[in-house]
This record gives structure tokens, sequence and C-alpha cells, in this order.
């Protein structure tokens, strides 16, 4: 199982509506509305690399009001 941090830029005022579409995502453990330089924090999870690859590419960054994301995977170290 891999889990990743989506760090998400917002259109303003989108925040809220992003999050809680983002949230009903499947893999998607949370999504939070953030102050700071991002808008929307998200954590989730995949079997694989390319599974939560696929999902951010395919589901999250198609969310309307969406400008931009960063994704984190977690690590053990």
């Amino acid at each position: 199982m891999v889990q990743a941090y989506i760090l998400i830029q917002t259109e303003v005022g989108k925040a809220s509506t992003v999050a809680e579409t983002i949230s009903k995502i499947p893999g998607v453990i949370q999504a939070e509305d953030v102050t700071g330089p991002y808008d929307v924090i998200v954590r989730a999870q995949a079997d694989t690399v390319d599974e939560l690859g696929r999902m951010v590419v395919a589901n999250v960054q198609q969310v309307d009001g969406i400008t931009r994301t960063l994704t984190c995977p977690v690590v053990h170290l």
C-alpha cells in the first residue's frame, strides 16, 4: 500500500468545494481545507505508485477549481 499527501492550490473561494468533491474519490482517506500556500491537503492511498499516479491525474486533477497539485509520497525510513 502506498500513501501520499496531495497539496492542492485552488481558484479563490473554491477550497471548500474542492475538498468536499475530492473526499468522495475512492482511495482518498482525508481532504481538508487549510491556510497557507496550499488551499487543500489530501491524504490518499493506492496499491501501487502507478495506481496512485493514475488516481491523481484521472480523478483529483480533473476536479473543477484546481489550479495546481503537488503529490508527496509517504516513505518509511
